[in-house]
């Protein structure tokens, strides 16, 4: 395994020791950048790898939420209910596939754009199992006092980032990567090589969805309240994608690295201008695409990467 792999893996242990000596504050942004991770990472298996502008990762974490949430209410444990809630939003997420992944570029992004829509109609409309517009409470995990409710959310939540993370790498070394990212290079010729782009399309839309959903369903968890405007938050469609395209479109790392760079923006300026968030947002994204458009891991990894090889190099030849 190269030297740069065991970056990310190494920062994310490292997060978690300093993590489990932290103060609840610390453990919040460390739960969120970890959440990041999970939903940049899973808009990457679709957005990066095949290039389908995807808009759905919010109806993907919103139905997570939900799914988990109600079956907590209903008495099912949480982790039976953040396991069925994982596997449904991802049988979900593959059906959905199978019916508007035939659709190319901007017909797909509206397409994707507006099945968080629905969903948030329906949860606001059915409120003998959702609770509607007044939200949904969840029964509290008793786990002790406040500061262990919040390590053991981290946790759970560093877990979902961790897998995110492997199944991205585990994609982009299969033949499944190969083919996404035939798809993304061309379409029509991928087809004609004999790539079955249907399958590796779904198959990715469906894995995306798996991520999304165990964030959501942890998520709901976590706060202990969820209604339709928060879960299928348009924003959650969004942000992720910036994070990506921070970090990195199409790499295994970059998402994560986009994650916490977006974070650290988010805490120290964005909040002080809410007035101009969307703004920024939107400058944000305009920037990447003209001057950064392999994002920081391109821009920052790669370089770091080759010196320390060349030294290292250099090291081993008067070593010799």
């Amino acid at each position: 395994m190269k030297l740069r792999n065991f970056v990310i893996p190494a920062v994310l242990a490292l997060l978690g020791l300093l993590a489990w000596q932290a103060d609840n504050y610390v453990l919040r942004l460390s739960t969120t950048v970890c959440m990041y991770a999970a939903l940049a990472t899973s808009w990457n298996l679709i957005g990066g790898y095949a290039g389908y502008p995807s808009f759905a990762t919010a109806a993907f974490f919103g139905l997570g939420a939900y799914v988990a949430g109600v079956l907590q209410t209903h008495g099912l444990a949480f982790g039976w209910a953040w396991t069925a809630a994982t596997f449904l939003v991802a049988l979900f997420a593959g059906l959905l596939g199978r019916a508007i992944l035939h659709l190319r570029g901007h017909y797909f992004a509206i397409a994707s754009l507006v099945v968080a829509d629905v969903l948030r109609e329906v949860s606001n409309s059915w409120t003998s199992l959702t609770g509607g517009g007044m939200g949904l409470n969840l029964p509290l995990l008793k786990l002790g006092n406040v500061n262990q409710h919040a390590l053991f959310y981290f946790a759970a939540m560093l877990v979902v980032a961790v897998l995110a993370l492997l199944l991205s790498w585990h994609v982009n070394r299969s033949r499944l990567g190969w083919a996404l990212r035939c798809i993304e290079q061309n379409e029509d010729a991928a087809l004609v090589i004999g790539v079955d782009a249907r399958r590796a399309k779904v198959t990715a839309f469906a894995l995306s969805g798996w991520i999304a959903g165990a964030a959501g369903a942890v998520y709901a968890s976590w706060v202990t309240y969820i209604d339709p405007t928060d879960v299928f938050d348009t924003l959650l469609s969004v942000k992720p994608i910036i994070m990506a395209l921070l970090g990195g479109v199409g790499t295994v790392t970059g998402p994560v690295i986009g994650a916490v760079v977006y974070l650290g923006l988010e805490e120290l300026l964005w909040r002080n201008v809410l007035e101009f968030h969307a703004g920024l947002l939107g400058i944000l994204v305009v920037l990447l695409v003209l001057f950064l458009s392999g994002g920081l891991h391109d821009a920052r990894l790669q370089r770091a990467y080759v010196w320390l090889r060349s030294r290292l190099g250099r090291q081993g030849e008067v070593n010799a």
